[in-house]
């Protein structure tokens, strides 16, 4: 699965994504305005589709009462993480903790409201 953001401010996200979170940029379409049509964004094996929310449209029509959305990623090191986050001010909205399941993981908030949680749990999918 590959989720889909929207975001006013793109450019700004794709940036913070990188920097805060370690993501990888693997593609962005931007119009002659500079606004970014498609963006892919990897983390690991997984990635991330985003672009400029634009009202105009029909998916931005659809999509018009979608508010922020929460992610869950899987990391090797979540202590490091977590310290790269925090020294990109990331608004951290749970601490790093270890989980009676057995991650160890922790929540942040992106300057558009998404909540991203990044831990060690990874779901064992039936081949």
């Amino acid at each position: 699965m590959y989720p889909a953001l929207r975001y006013r401010e793109a450019r700004a996200a794709i940036a913070f994504l990188k920097e805060a979170f370690g993501f990888t940029e693997l593609a962005v379409y931007a119009g002659e305005d500079g606004t970014v049509h498609h963006a892919e964004l990897a983390y690991g094996n997984g990635a991330v589709m985003l672009g400029t929310a634009q009202a105009d449209t029909p998916f931005g029509r659809a999509a018009k009462d979608l508010g922020p959305v929460s992610l869950y990623m899987v990391v090797e090191d979540p202590d490091a993480h977590f310290e790269r986050a925090v020294e990109h001010d990331a608004e951290i909205v749970l601490p790093l903790i270890d989980q009676d399941y057995g991650s160890r993981d922790y929540t942040a908030r992106d300057p558009e409201g998404n909540l991203w949680t990044f831990g060690t749990y990874a779901p064992e999918i039936p081949g």
